[in-house]
């Protein structure tokens, strides 16, 4: 496989270097060469002569050989010495003249004169033999027939075309088979042309318009309709041979340096880009063009342009400097002002995110460049999660606690180290405010964790009957009793008497007293119940209760542990508990560090798992 994609490379390399030099050829040499033609078929090519150019040259023989041919007889073309010159005559009268430019390289004038003698007899000859009715009806059968052929292959291909399944290679090969009809109809169409005359002429004719020089630059060079499409033929070539290099270098040649993905990306681009302006440089002097002249012209422009563009200027290479930096890759999950998603694609001017709807975003590189970007994926993917939960007031704080953590411990996207932490907020308007610390290992996956964290947060404080409280407000309202706002009112309607100061007068003297606070009066607040467990002294009659020896699992050895399902039964016996119960003392003992899973994977449960206290822990590589 490796070796056809280089065979293919290196004809698309040669196919693509010889089209500007093809196109170079015939630019130079249309104004210094023209073709005796007879009936859309050329024969020979003619120079220029002193102050006669080709194509002056060549029309007064042209219309000549054309009249020759409707003739009632076929005259014949005569080769005529002279002195100085050889000359050759068409029924009696001046055709063309052989000059020194016209000879070919090792042949003399007369042997020139010779060989276009016969050629030209032999046309004529062709040519009234092409005008005979039973010429014309031959031709006409063959190309009905051309024609048939060409039908019942193109419905043949396109029969082809609908049987093609979906996959990888099926716009391939779709391309393919277009190209194959478009040629079929243009080779059918090509030789019923060669077989009539007229169609012949006109076939020169359209060919000839797309030859006619549309400008000329200040070297002489003259460009025509098919230069132009030589020269977008060369650049296409160009974009092809480029993008196969490009990606035989990225899937081969870096892939066995064992480069990261980032890296080779960055590579590839930037062959891409040099591999491009080099091939149009290429392109363009081969084709003639003074590529001096032309940058100066560039950098003249490219000022106008940079003020103009600035904004695709400024993603361009802000897009070589994520491919260098590696900021973000593809397949981060990241988030950048309002979207949050997967980045799908980076490519020169912008990056493709795939939102978390399945939405795909176009967002300019510039953005990640000049703005803050969150890469949950960069580095360690481990990330923490906050999840508030709010009780009622007068719930008991360690219940909720034990109920917080029995609901996210079992998920299985939240891992068991580091461990699940609750933290007490404090006291809110009207909720016990807890945030509740979970890690993952999957960051792009928070948002349905977060879901399934609440079902189980909602369900274990059902389980524990915790209320989760509404949001309330209070109003007081206080107001006087209704005689006194009557008399109020009266008093208000009633004018207002003078009122005399006298000294020593005991309404006007007294200062009235306005109730205080005194210290005596404080009451101390009563404490806040606690949860009265004493742990210590549970832990030393497990300790002395249970059996804590070496135990060994799937050839794995696990000192000084014992079993939970012997632990809850040794609890419910001398607590007198419950199931339930024993295994929520189990788990306030875990909270408070004083026993543990020996791997810190599982919460405290009745099954066959192994337990340590913590006093005598010991390094344990092992899984129960």
């Amino acid at each position: 496989m490796l070796n056809w994609r280089l065979a293919v490379l290196g004809f698309c390399l040669s196919f693509l270097l010889a089209l500007p030099a093809t196109s170079q050829s015939l630019v130079g040499n249309r104004s210094d060469q023209a073709a005796i033609m007879l009936d859309g078929r050329e024969l020979f090519q003619v120079s220029r002569l002193d102050d006669y150019s080709a194509a002056d040259r060549v029309a007064q023989p042209n219309k000549q050989l054309a009249g020759a041919v409707e003739a009632p007889e076929l005259p014949q073309v005569e080769v005529q010495l002279k002195p100085n010159f050889v000359t050759l005559r068409l029924a009696d009268q001046h055709l063309l003249t052989v000059t020194e430019r016209d000879r070919r390289f090792g042949m003399a004038a007369t042997e020139q004169a010779k060989v276009w003698q016969r050629q030209l007899n032999r046309a004529l000859k062709t040519a009234q033999l092409e005008r005979t009715s039973a010429y014309r009806y031959q031709a006409l059968f063959e190309s009905v027939g051309i024609l048939l052929a060409v039908v019942v292959l193109h419905f043949g291909v396109q029969w082809q075309r609908r049987r093609l399944r979906v996959g990888k290679k099926k716009n391939f090969i779709l391309l393919g088979l277009t190209a194959l009809q478009l040629s079929l109809w243009l080779g059918g169409a090509y030789y019923i042309c060669e077989r009539f005359p007229r169609l012949r002429l006109a076939r020169y004719a359209v060919a000839k318009t797309f030859s006619q020089p549309l400008f000329e630059l200040r070297s002489g060079a003259a460009y025509g309709l098919i230069d132009l499409m030589l020269f977008l033929a060369s650049a296409v070539g160009l974009w092809v041979v480029v993008r196969g290099f490009t990606l035989l270098l990225k899937t081969r040649i870096l892939k066995m340096t064992g480069v990261e993905r980032g890296v080779q990306d960055a590579i590839a681009i930037l062959t891409q880009y040099a591999l491009t302006l080099l091939g149009l440089l290429v392109i363009l002097q081969l084709a003639g063009v003074d590529v001096s002249s032309l940058l100066i012209l560039g950098s003249a422009l490219g000022v106008g342009i940079g003020f103009g563009l600035q904004n695709i200027v400024n993603n361009f290479f802000s897009g070589i400097i994520i491919l260098l930096e590696r900021p973000i890759e593809v397949g981060d999950f990241i988030h950048v002002g309002d979207l949050v998603g997967t980045v799908e694609r980076i490519s020169p001017r912008s990056t493709e995110i795939r939102t978390l709807d399945q939405v795909t975003i176009i967002v300019p590189n510039a953005h990640f460049t000049e703005k803050e970007v969150v890469n949950w994926s960069h580095g360690n993917p481990v990330a923490r999660i906050h999840l508030p939960v709010g009780v009622a007031y007068g719930s008991n704080i360690a219940t909720v606690q034990i109920a917080l953590l029995e609901a996210v411990k079992d998920h299985p996207d939240v891992l068991a180290y580091p461990q699940p932490q609750i933290n007490f907020q404090g006291f809110g308007e009207s909720s016990l405010d807890f945030d509740i610390l979970v890690w993952l290992c999957e960051p792009r996956q928070q948002y349905r964790i977060k879901s399934d964290l609440y079902y189980r947060i909602e369900a274990s404080l059902q389980q524990y009957n915790l209320e989760i409280p509404f949001p309330q407000r209070d109003l007081h309202v206080r107001s006087q009793p209704l005689d006194q706002l009557l008399a109020l009112m009266i008093q208000k309607q009633q004018p207002e008497q003078p009122h005399l100061y006298y000294p020593g007068h005991p309404q006007d003297s007294e200062i009235s007293r306005q109730p205080t606070i005194e210290a005596h009066n404080l009451q101390p607040l009563q404490s806040i119940p606690k949860f009265n467990l004493d742990l210590e002294t549970l832990a030393t009659q497990m300790r002395a209760g249970l059996t804590i020896a070496d135990r060994r699992y799937r050839l794995n050895l696990y000192p000084q542990c014992f079993v939970g399902s012997e632990a809850v039964d040794w609890l419910m016996e001398t607590q007198k508990a419950t199931k339930e119960e024993a295994i929520r003392l189990g788990q306030a003992l875990m909270s408070k560090g004083v026993i543990h899973h020996v791997l810190d994977k599982h919460p405290f449960a009745d099954a066959y798992l192994f337990y340590r206290f913590s006093s005598d822990e010991a390094s344990d590589t092992g899984k129960p």
